[in-house]
């Protein structure tokens, strides 16, 4: 079973937003789209962009790299572009107001 490590408190991400949290020194963007959580790594596959601080589009749940334009799933971490372009996905758990990433 996967370890779940507190990143942030569901407060300390509005709805329609993104933040970079880190875990053991490792940078995850993290997303809040209508108080569903996803997490991704924060690196984009095109040249390195800070995804966390991407344009998060609510009704495509996707989000933007801010660097290039990069698109990547909230769900899934593929680009709905082009599939070979993937970030990879974190498992988010919500307990008690907390929000809880597994890296496994």
């Amino acid at each position: 079973m996967p370890e779940f490590i507190k990143v942030a408190n569901t407060a300390d991400l509005p709805s329609g937003q993104g933040m970079v949290v880190e875990i053991d020194g490792r940078p995850i963007a993290l997303f809040n789209v209508n108080d569903v959580f996803y997490a991704l790594d924060n690196t984009c596959m095109h040249r390195g962009g800070p995804l966390g601080e991407g344009f998060v589009d609510q009704s495509n749940l996707t989000v933007q790299c801010p660097w290039h334009g990069w698109v990547y799933s909230l769900a899934t971490g593929v680009s709905p572009i082009n599939a070979m372009a993937k970030v990879e996905k974190f498992d988010v758990l919500i307990e008690n107001g907390e929000v809880k990433v597994a890296l496994d």
